[in-house]
C-alpha cells in the first residue's frame, strides 16, 4: 500500500512524503524535494559573473573573469555533491533494523544502517539556526553520536 502527502517547507517549497507498507513489519518513508531550479541557478551565476565583470572593468585583469568562471563551476559542483539533497528514505524492518538513505542532486547516495538491537528510541528534534528552522531525526543508541550544529545528544539510558 502506498500513501503520498504534500507539505511545504519553511521557504514555501514543496515537499512530498511517500509512505509504503510492504508488510506489517516493513515500512518505508520517502521525503522528496524539488530538483534544483533553473531560476535560482541562473540568478546566482549571473550575480557572480556581473560582480566579476565589474571588478574586471576596474582593474582590467582577465584573471578576474577566469576566476569567476572557475569559482562558479567548483561551487556548483560542490553544492550538488555535498549539500543539495533530493530525497531521503527511511526503511524500517522491525526484526532487522533501520536504514537511512540520502540521495544528493549529483547522484551520490549516503546510506546508514542501524541494527534494531541498538535502537532504544527515535527522537525528532527541531532547532532554529540562523533564522531558519532545521529539523532532523536522531536515534538514541547505546553509543554516543554527534548532532549537526554541535547540539547536545541525549545519552542512552540504562
Amino acid at each position: 500500500m502506498e500513501d503520498e502527502q504534500s507539505f511545504s517547507d519553511i521557504c514555501g517549497g514543496r515537499l512530498a512524503l511517500q509512505r509504503r507498507y510492504y508488510s506489517p513489519s516493513c515500512r518505508e518513508f520517502c521525503l522528496s524535494c524539488p530538483r534544483l531550479s533553473l531560476r535560482s541557478l541562473t540568478a546566482v551565476t549571473c550575480s557572480v559573473w556581473l560582480a566579476a565583470y565589474g571588478l574586471f572593468t576596474l582593474c582590467e585583469n582577465s584573471m578576474v573573469l577566469s576566476a569567476a568562471i572557475f569559482i562558479t563551476l567548483v561551487g556548483l559542483l560542490g553544492y550538488l555533491h555535498f549539500v543539495k539533497i533530493d530525497q531521503e528514505t527511511l526503511l524500517i524492518i522491525d526484526s532487522l533494523g533501520i536504514q537511512m538513505t540520502s540521495s544528493y542532486a549529483s547522484g551520490k547516495e549516503s546510506t546508514t544502517f542501524i541494527e534494531m538491537s541498538k535502537v532504544k528510541d527515535i527522537v525528532i528534534n527541531e532547532a532554529i539556526y540562523m533564522a531558519t528552522a532545521e529539523s532532523w531525526t536522531r536515534r538514541r543508541t547505546t553509543r554516543t553520536s554527534q548532532c549537526p550544529y554541535g547540539m547536545p545528544v541525549l545519552q542512552a539510558e540504562n
